[in-house]
């Protein structure tokens, strides 16, 4: 087994395992269904690991999709190209639309790979920081206004999205207490610009959720909150931290953490092209 497929057999193991913390997984043959039972970030359906039988067909994803829209949850589907090459094209027959992602893995301590120095805004915090609900909120800001261009939502953006969301926050700082998710967040004068989390399964953690407060772009900022992610999964015994980069232009930014492209992440989801 090569270097890349090992990392990808470990990437595997952790995608089926992470959900299961906070959600049941529902068996449809070659696919699983996680379903959350606690509020916070939806999941998804993934191939299901191991799996000997016959390759999911269209009419195997129609049959998740009914099942998704009957619990009220997105009908979104995850994996890694490389892996489950023919699932593109079952899933593509059904109209969902498929997003193409670098997944990149740094591993080990590479010393030509070394992290900056910290951040002056940018801390881990811990389940009663006041800062949580804030970084908690940000990325869903981040993510109403992709890319990396300046915008217009800040701060008050950010106050309705806390408030929004406020039920949320007891069972994440749960999962912060119970090591389960690591945040990290830049603050400023109170407000979080920036935050994102990694979720620490043995010796792999994802980094997941980065995002910025589209006022506070082009400041460094998401590299930031990912140096102090990966820098704590090293405290924690991680040897392999992973991410799907929003691009190829991000994933070069990524490189200089010294995250390397392996393979592809497919995200699909409905659309309208």
């Amino acid at each position: 087994m090569t270097t890349v497929n090992a990392s990808l057999g470990r990437l595997e193991q952790y995608y089926d395992a992470v959900p299961r913390a906070a959600a049941r997984a529902e068996d449809f043959g070659p696919l699983t269904l996680f379903v959350r039972e606690s509020p916070g970030w939806p999941y998804y359906a993934r191939p299901t690991p191991d799996w000997t039988g016959p390759a999911a067909t269209a009419e195997d994803v129609d049959r998740v999709r009914a099942r998704q829209r009957e619990l009220g949850v997105p009908e979104a589907f995850e994996w890694v190209a490389e892996v489950t090459p023919d699932l593109r094209e079952a899933v593509e027959a059904t109209g969902l639309r498929v997003h193409a992602h670098p997944l990149m893995v740094r591993e080990g301590d590479d010393p030509d790979a070394a992290l900056p120095d910290p951040h002056p805004l940018v801390r881990v915090l811990g389940p009663d920081d006041p800062s949580l609900a804030g970084a908690l909120a940000v990325p869903h800001v981040a993510f109403a206004a992709p890319g990396t261009a300046l915008g217009p939502a800040g701060p008050a953006e950010l106050a309705a999205e806390i408030t929004a969301r406020a039920g949320e926050l007891p069972a994440a700082a749960e999962r912060v207490r119970a090591d389960r998710t690591v945040v990290a967040a830049a603050v400023e004068d109170g407000v979080v610009l920036c935050s994102g989390m990694h979720m620490p399964v043995g010796g792999v953690s994802e980094v997941a959720g980065v995002g910025t407060l589209p006022a506070a772009r082009r400041r460094g900022l998401a590299l930031a909150v990912t140096a102090a992610l990966v820098a704590d999964a090293r405290t924690r015994g991680v040897d392999t931290v992973f991410l799907s980069a929003g691009d190829d232009d991000v994933a070069r930014i990524y490189g200089r953490l010294g995250f390397r492209r392996v393979a592809t992440a497919l995200i699909a989801e409905p659309g309208t092209e």
